[in-house]
C-alpha cells in the first residue's frame, strides 16, 4: 500500500481520534448493545439495531484510522532541507495577481485538508503548482474558472 503523507499535527489528530474510538466509543456501544439485549426480543428491538449499526461504524472507522496511521509517512517540514522552497507541510502566504486578495495556505495530506482552515491537499491543483516555488515566484494554477496566478509572498515551516 502507498505511504500516506501526514503532517506531525495531522498524525497527532488521528492518534487522538483512534484513542477516543477505542477507549470511549467502543466500550460505550458495547454497553448499549448489552442494555438493548436485556430488553428481550431482538427481532423487534430498534435500540439493538441502532447500537449494532453504531458498532459497525465505529469498528470501520477504527480500521480506517489504524490503516492510515500504519501507512503514514509523517513529515515535519522544519526538519526538511528546503531552503525556502515550498514543500509538503509548508505554510504559504499568497497573493492572487488578479484580485490582489491575500491568502494563507498550508499544504497537507489528503485526510487533513480543510479549505476553511487554510489547509489544502498536496494533491490539489494549487498545491501541485506551488510545490518547488520560492518566495517571490509566480505560480500558475488551472482552476475551474480559468488560469489563475498567485505570487508566493512567504514560505514558512511551522
Amino acid at each position: 500500500m502507498n505511504k500516506i503523507p501526514l503532517t506531525v499535527k495531522g498524525a497527532e489528530i488521528l492518534r487522538a481520534e483512534l484513542h477516543q474510538l477505542k477507549t470511549i466509543e467502543r466500550p460505550s456501544v458495547i454497553a448499549a448493545i448489552a442494555e438493548a439485549r436485556s430488553h428481550g426480543d431482538l427481532s423487534e428491538n430498534a435500540e439493538y439495531d441502532a447500537a449494532k449499526e453504531r458498532q459497525a461504524f465505529i469498528e470501520g472507522r477504527i480500521k480506517d484510522v489504524d490503516g492510515k496511521l500504519s501507512n503514514a509517512q509523517i513529515i515535519d517540514p522544519k526538519l526538511l532541507d528546503a531552503d525556502g522552497r515550498c514543500v509538503f507541510g509548508a505554510t504559504l502566504d499568497l497573493e492572487d495577481q488578479d484580485s490582489g486578495i491575500k491568502v494563507t495556505y498550508q499544504i497537507v495530506g489528503e485526510d487533513e485538508a480543510d479549505i476553511k482552515a487554510g489547509k489544502i491537499s498536496v494533491n490539489s491543483p494549487i498545491a501541485r503548482a506551488l510545490i518547488g516555488k520560492f518566495s517571490g515566484d509566480i505560480a500558475q494554477v488551472q482552476a475551474p474558472g480559468g488560469l489563475r496566478e498567485y505570487e508566493v509572498l512567504d514560505v514558512r515551516y511551522e
